[in-house]
């Protein structure tokens, strides 16, 4: 008996991939068929899914990218990837086709729906992509990777959560050290390159602290190459012991170990800040589309987990006055890292099979 074929869908952003590797790589080992349909640039992008996944280049574009000339021809190239697709999927009949969001994924879900096949989608912010909005109606489930996710009205959908990381689950749930009167960690990410108002706002909120607060903290920092001189020099003016880099390889182990943590509120850093369970202070990011890091962080800031400072407010000022109220405040803080726990979803890809199994069934 032919093992039942899973069309997975997805665009060529981190985003939109690492949860469909996840998906995947689980629904091989449950002795599925998996392919991956996406364009030639998530293509690129798909060198972490497994080996045993089929990856199908089809047609697309996206109207974000390129002139004048390039726009004009994408109707016409997702027209010819969703022919493609379907005479695809008339020959393969996939037993689900889940879609992960971004441009590359219409010729498939738009094949799904023309040939009847289960369908669902997973969003990974709290706003729903412009791609995903335009199938949250035709399609069998929507699986929510940030709750609560702004739906269409009509629509419903159920909170799986974002799979995150094996190095994170190892460290799900990891005990919490109230802050004290002993070193104390502030973990500081905004990106996989950091985010420069976080450069410019953060030492100085650090320095900003109660002396008995400043004096037992260790900072970790993300922060862009161009602004690295800058931040070391701030935190050593301050007297403050601070590790600086670009890129933290062992985030997982930092969040675990972390009093606080000072973030962006994209997607899979509210995953792995729930999912570990650490109070944080969320500053989401001003220009994201649909304003959807705002909406990441919903969950956490609702369920006393976490604050939010929207960028447009944030200041040192601001910043060192709810990090002393935090890291001032023990049983407070170990409230705020439970808290958080609360809105983790380690099962989260455990749920997507769920829903894909689910589907396969009925259909």
């Amino acid at each position: 008996m032919t093992a039942p074929l899973l069309m997975i869908a997805a665009g060529g952003t981190g985003g939109h991939m690492f949860p469909a590797q996840a998906l995947a790589e689980a629904m091989i080992a449950r002795g599925w068929r998996v392919k991956l349909s996406t364009d030639e640039r998530g293509a690129r992008y798909a060198g972490g899914f497994p080996p045993a996944v089929d990856v199908v280049v089809s047609g697309s574009g996206t109207f974000a990218r390129g002139g004048a000339v390039a726009k004009l021809a994408v109707p016409f190239k997702i027209i010819g990837g969703i022919l493609g697709a379907t005479v695809r999927m008339l020959s393969d009949r996939p037993a689900v086709v889940v879609g992960f969001g971004g441009y590359p994924t219409i010729p498939a879900l738009s094949a799904a729906f023309l040939t009847r096949r289960p369908r669902m989608i997973h969003e990974q912010n709290g706003v729903l992509g412009r791609v995903n909005k335009l199938f949250a109606a035709r399609v069998h489930k929507i699986a929510c990777g940030t709750w609560p996710t702004a739906l269409p009205e009509g629509v419903t959908g159920e909170h799986t959560g974002n799979p995150v990381r094996a190095a994170v689950l190892e460290r799900a749930g990891a005990g919490y050290i109230a802050p004290g009167d002993y070193p104390m960690s502030l973990v500081v990410i905004g990106g996989s390159q950091g985010a420069r108002i976080l450069s410019d706002v953060v030492p100085e909120a650090v320095a900003r602290l109660p002396e008995a607060l400043r004096l037992h903290l260790r900072v970790a920092q993300q922060a862009r190459p161009e602004d690295l001189d800058r931040v070391v020099a701030a935190y050593e003016e301050a007297g403050i012991l601070a590790e600086i880099a670009p890129f933290f390889a062992d985030i997982p182990r930092r969040l675990s170990e972390a009093q606080l943590v000072i973030s962006r509120s994209g997607a899979s850093s509210v995953a792995d800040i729930s999912v570990i369970g650490r109070p944080s202070v969320l500053i989401p990011f001003a220009a994201a589309t649909d304003d959807h890091q705002t909406a990441n962080a919903r969950g956490l800031v609702d369920a006393g987990a976490a604050v939010l400072i929207p960028e447009k407010a944030l200041d040192a000022a601001t910043l060192a006055d709810h990090m002393a109220a935090i890291l001032g405040q023990p049983q407070a803080a170990e409230q705020m890292a439970r808290n958080a726990l609360g809105q983790g979803r380690p099962d989260a890809t455990q749920r997507l099979v769920a829903l894909v199994e689910g589907l396969a069934g009925k259909g």
